[in-house]
């Protein structure tokens, strides 16, 4: 897939610009706050349907203005594909493929593979558990409907059961009955939601280990631990005796919405015991590994967006990610960086073409 022209209206801090991309690495170069990551978001924003950085939509809109229009041209096996994605102020958003608005926004999820690398990945190591569920969850997304539609419906079923319980706790009343019936439902997408993220794991660590070492150029431990309620116990079983827990904190304390990955470092998390370069380039081996999982379900090389990727890398780690990215096996990258020179220097060697736009 490839992105060939973008078009940003009213998003963010731009106003209006289009860009004409070159088919191997785009660059955008500034000062912070003029509008770099904008450009990469807006790509991301096009693909997923939604905002990496902000997810309250509306936000994205441009301060004082009413609405945001995003427009890709892109060549998918010589065919063009003309996706718009817009908002208005009081109205839901629209994203076409075509011509055509899609009545579900999960059927245009894969269509566009794409991975982002940013500073806000961050969040993946400092912050809890659903950061981390939502990463491997997007990654399987972006390849599996039958995973995507099973998880829709276990949040909005886990998010009814939760109402339940607070009308029990208000009211003062109880019915096991029809508690039971969102229990069968939350089990009958729980089990195989629970299957998929396991696969995927195992899929996943080999070639996690695979690009820590190449980016790192050391033999270092590290590894991720899929950590599932599930591993232990079957979910009707959990939630039978977890009932009169549920019933006195009012929401469901036990099932898949409680998975977490951990991220070690010699058997130890790396949020206590990495150093600051050693998280970095575990991030961003976590998403190379990403890129490479969606290359390998797709048959294409996914689209990268590395934004301020080489923020707390030295040259030297910078130069082996941009020799990483020129391989053959990459399609087309965008890149954000404040600092022209650093970039000019990685692409130095580069076989690839490039263009630089300066913001």
């Amino acid at each position: 897939m490839l992105l060939k022209q973008l078009t940003l209206t009213q998003y963010k801090n731009i106003t209006s610009r289009t860009f004409e991309l070159n088919p191997k690495i785009n660059c955008f170069v500034g000062d912070n706050g003029v509008g770099k990551s904008t450009v990469l978001d807006a790509i991301y924003h096009l693909a997923l349907g939604k905002s990496y950085f902000n997810p309250v939509a509306v936000q994205n809109i441009q301060f004082g203005q009413e609405f945001f229009v995003l427009e890709g041209r892109f060549e998918k096996e010589e065919r063009e594909e003309k996706i718009i994605c817009s908002l208005k102020k009081g109205q839901k958003k629209i994203v076409k493929r075509n011509g055509k608005v899609y009545e579900k926004l999960a059927d245009h999820i894969g269509l566009i593979p794409t991975v982002i690398i940013s500073p806000s990945d961050r969040d993946l190591i400092s912050e809890g558990s659903s950061t981390r569920r939502k990463f491997i969850d997007g990654v399987i997304g972006q390849t599996d409907k039958v995973f995507l539609q099973h998880l829709m419906e276990y949040t909005k079923i886990l998010s009814q059961r939760n109402a339940l319980l607070k009308y029990f706790a208000i009211n003062q009343t109880f019915d096991q009955d029809t508690l039971e019936i969102y229990n069968e439902q939350l089990v009958e997408r729980s089990t195989p939601i629970y299957e998929s993220r396991k696969r995927f794991m195992e899929a996943f660590i080999p070639i996690f280990k695979s690009r820590y070492q190449e980016i790192s150029g050391q033999d270092e431990l590290v590894s991720l631990e899929y950590e599932s309620q599930l591993n232990d116990a079957l979910h009707q079983d959990m939630l039978k005796s977890s009932l009169a827990k549920d019933r006195m904190i009012q929401y469901t304390s036990v099932g898949i919405h409680k998975d977490d990955v951990l991220f070690l470092k010699d058997g130890q998390p790396i949020k206590k015991f990495g150093s600051q370069g050693q998280q970095k380039t575990f991030l961003v081996a976590l998403k190379l590994a990403q890129f490479d999982f969606l290359k390998s379900q797709t048959g294409g090389a996914p689209i990268l967006l590395l934004d301020d990727a080489f923020d707390k890398l030295d040259q030297k780690r910078v130069s082996q990610i941009v020799a990483l990215v020129d391989q053959n096996d990459f399609g087309q990258i965008f890149i954000t960086d404040t600092h022209e020179d650093r970039t000019l220097n990685a692409l130095e060697n580069t076989k690839a073409g490039y263009e630089i736009f300066k913001l």
